[in-house]
Order: C-alpha cells, then structure tokens, then sequence
C-alpha cells in the first residue's frame, strides 16, 4: 500500500511540484493550501508524512507541527519544513517543535524523494 503524504502549501505552483514529484514515485498524495486545512486533512486521514511550509496565512507551519505532535496518531510521524527559511534559528524552532528535517526551496525532486524515502520507509 502507497504511504500517504500531507503537502502544506499556500503556493499552488510548489504544491503542484511536489504532488507530482511524489506521486511520480509512488506516494498518495494529499494537499492543503494552508496550516488549518493542513490540520483538517490530517484529522480526518491517515498520513504517514507531512510536508508543510512555514510562512503561510492563517497557520504558520511551526504551528501546525505543534498542532500535530498533540495529537496522539501524529506524535512520532515524520514531519519536514520545505521552506524558504534557512536561518539556524528557524530550524531551532522547527526542532522544538518537533519536525523531523528541513529541505529549503527551491528543492531537488531528487533529494525530495532520497529524504522523503529515508524518513518514511
């Protein structure tokens, strides 16, 4: 069975990449324009990745993770920042609240898939 991957974006263009780029390799891929309907869809579907952008209306993706890590079903599920943010603190911030990597745009499809395949199986 395809593992199932959260895509959090409010960019239609990096959304439609990455759900290609994913699904090109075999992934089920969901989309969420923002952190809240992010939190939507993972409630109400079993993800086994999430992909989430930091900066975004509504719902920064720090928030999200934050969000997520509380809820039981989601406290040890992989969870990476593809961001524009590289600074060291953001990624700081990004640990604490519990992602588990950091990819910065604008991403290597190749190195998306190697990441997405080593944290996921």
């Amino acid at each position: 069975m395809a593992k199932t991957i959260l895509t959090v974006d409010d960019s239609a263009s990096i959304r439609q990449m990455v759900a290609f780029t994913l699904k090109s390799a075999g992934y089920t891929v969901l989309e969420a324009v923002d952190g809240n309907a992010g939190l939507n869809t993972a409630k109400s579907n079993s993800i086994d990745l999430v992909l989430t952008d930091q900066n975004m209306p509504g719902m920064d993706g720090l928030t999200l993770i934050k969000h997520l890590r509380a809820l039981p079903q989601y406290r040890s599920t992989p969870i990476l920042m593809l961001t524009t943010e590289a600074g060291e603190t953001m990624k700081q911030q990004g640990r604490a609240a519990g992602a588990t990597g950091w990819l910065v745009k604008p991403f290597d499809p190749a190195k998306l898939l190697e990441v997405v395949k080593k944290v996921a199986g």
